[in-house]
């Protein structure tokens, strides 16, 4: 079962017991894809929908809060012959219409489905949360975070999409909508933030699940973030050493290495024995010793005679000085 489904497994086994919020719920979920039938002697409550689990979770709402034994059906899905569609079909006598009043709908919801829930059922926080829970059981779904973070609610109409931002915003919870075919989708893609949903939602399994991926994620990518500036900092090493090696042979190949004044002399001949040496490394085998700072004063100082006598076509004659700061003169 993917991730999306064992959070609805979840939601509808640990679903709250009280009877107000399960009046939130079943309107929460009536109110994405319930249909209302209304004759002169009778009003019918239909769910129909490919998943099992909101057919059973709808059917055992409507049997425990109204001792209402609802039918079920089963028949294959017009537009996908292969997917089976249950048919749950709560029916109830006009006169005794229990969920009608119970869910505090209205003439003009009957007529219009998808209709906004009573606010009145939504006025306890356990209330709001079961709301949220019945609507992403009846249109929800959630990416499994191994692949990316992503929750969405689809809806038939805008109000309803606003209705639910507003009560996960309740919770601190933001909701963001996009349109895609012609529906409304509420959606979140923050990893935090599908946390907080699912933990509104009581689906706390589903939550340890996705915490424990985002722990191991945020552990790869520190991981990754180190190895790749250690590894950017040894090719920049690298780089620089094999440069400095390459202006110290210039100089020997040209003027040779007794050209340079003695401290530059001992540090590129330390350079040339230890190619892989670290700058404060090199420095402690000099004698007298270096720090780093000094060791590559005198490093710059090659590359800059280097660069000199690459300019004068390696013919450039020096000065030499005993001064073992490193600084030397020049003359032609």
């Amino acid at each position: 079962m993917s991730f999306s489904g064992n959070v609805k497994e979840e939601l509808a086994r640990n679903a709250g017991k009280a009877r107000h919020c399960q009046m939130a719920e079943l309107a929460g979920i009536l109110s994405c894809i319930g249909k209302i039938e209304c004759t002169d002697s009778f009003i019918r409550f239909l769910l129909e929908t490919e998943n099992v689990i909101l057919a059973k979770r709808y059917y055992e709402l409507v049997k425990n809060a109204f001792s209402i034994q609802p039918t079920i059906a089963t028949r294959r899905n017009s537009y996908l012959s292969k997917n089976r569609l249950y048919v749950v079909d709560a029916l109830e006598p006009r006169r005794e219409a229990m969920m009608f009043m119970a869910l505090k709908l209205t003439p003009e919801d009957i007529a219009d489905r998808g209709f906004l829930v009573n606010e009145l059922l939504l006025h306890k926080s356990c209330c709001k949360r079961a709301f949220i829970r019945g609507v992403f059981l009846a249109a929800g779904s959630v990416t499994d975070p191994e692949k990316g973070y992503h929750f969405e609610v689809v809806f038939r109409k805008e109000e309803n999409a606003k209705q639910f931002i507003e009560q996960l915003a309740f919770f601190e919870i933001e909701g963001k909508t996009t349109e895609r075919k012609g529906s409304i989708v509420v959606y979140i893609k923050e990893g935090a933030q599908i946390v907080d949903a699912l933990n509104v939602m009581e689906a706390h399994s589903a939550l340890m699940e996705l915490e424990n991926v985002r722990i191991l994620k945020e552990v790869r990518n520190t991981v990754n973030r180190k190895v790749n500036c250690e590894t950017a900092n040894i090719n920049k090493t690298v780089h620089a050493a094999v440069k400095q090696i390459e202006d110290i042979k210039f100089i020997r190949d040209h003027k040779g290495l007794e050209s340079l004044p003695p401290a530059l002399e001992a540090v590129a001949r330390m350079r040339l024995q230890y190619p892989e040496a670290p700058l404060k490394e090199l420095g402690s085998m000099l004698s007298p010793p270096v720090g780093k700072s000094g060791v590559n004063h005198r490093l710059k100082k090659i590359s800059e005679l280097a660069k000199e006598l690459k300019d004068y076509g390696g013919k450039k004659d020096y000065e030499k000085t005993d001064d073992s700061s490193g600084n030397f003169s020049s003359e032609e």
